[in-house]
């Protein structure tokens, strides 16, 4: 079955650049480039990927359209603009003369002030996207899940993907509230969700397929199969996988599902919302 890596990331290590990369994290601080990936990517039969924006630099998304343009298997970029700047029209008409751009992200699980996506200003940036046939990129942990609700009530025509299924807290075994949040949020038909992410919101070391189980069925019941994307999160995955494990995951679950439902999950979504 063809599939497209639908959120994957590049980039040269920089400690001041990369500072969210603790020492815990090892295995990070190395340069991942697309010649790192291309034979990950063969192995699995991905036709191509969606490389997604690590650092919240316009430096980075040039460095990402770069190589993008280097490398037809990248076949778009989801990069970082500042939503709030007062200038934020004059950026995206300039990125905009790129095909390679399809959205826009902001990590907002970082920010310190959990209702920052509801600032006016923000709000309205992301509804500037719009103009741009542009997407955006929801990335938070399963707390933000009841202000993401009030977020997307006030985004119109710009298409939203919940990133890592919204980061549940897997290594604790809580399924609420997170599965009756992302239900909620799954009943506007404008969002859709990845299936990526979740070995490391899992118990890095031991984590169990078993585990995941009841997080896959709820996006799944959720969403259903018309919403939902697979990405491997590499090379963040190494944490707790490698490539192919993150993919052996959805092939595993996804195996009983009919042949349609299998291409939409692993390759029609992926093109369609970001118009691949």
């Amino acid at each position: 079955m063809k599939k497209i890596d639908a959120h994957q990331h590049f980039w040269q290590y920089n400690p001041e650049t990369h500072g969210w990369i603790s020492d815990e994290m090892a295995v990070l601080k190395r340069d991942f480039l697309p010649d790192d990936l291309i034979p990950l990517l063969e192995a699995k039969d991905c036709a191509g990927c969606v490389a997604v924006q690590a650092s919240q630099t316009l430096a980075e998304t040039h460095f990402l359209l770069s190589l993008a343009a280097q490398n037809e298997f990248i076949l778009g970029v989801v990069g970082w603009v500042d939503l709030q700047d007062p200038q934020l029209t004059d950026t995206l008409e300039y990125l905009f003369t790129n095909p390679k751009l399809k959205g826009v992200r902001h990590v907002i699980q970082d920010e310190p002030e959990d209702n920052f996506m509801l600032q006016p200003d923000f709000i309205r940036g992301v509804n500037q996207l719009a103009k741009y046939n542009l997407t955006y990129d929801l990335l938070i942990f399963e707390k933000h899940l009841p202000i993401a609700l009030s977020f997307i009530d006030q985004i119109s025509e710009v298409p939203i993907v919940v990133d890592h299924v919204a980061k549940p807290k897997i290594g604790k075994k809580e399924l609420q509230p997170w599965k009756h949040n992302i239900t909620a949020l799954a009943n506007n038909t404008s969002v859709y969700c990845k299936v990526s992410g979740m070995v490391t919101e899992a118990n890095w070391l031991n984590w169990k397929y078993d585990s995941l189980l009841p997080y896959l069925d709820a996006v799944v019941e959720a969403f259903g199969t018309s919403r939902l994307m697979i990405g491997s999160d590499w090379p963040v995955c190494l944490l707790s996988s490698e490539y192919a494990g993150v993919i052996d995951i959805v092939e595993r679950y996804f195996s009983s599902f009919t042949e349609e439902e299998q291409r939409q999950i692993f390759y029609q979504n992926a093109v369609d919302f970001y118009q691949l």
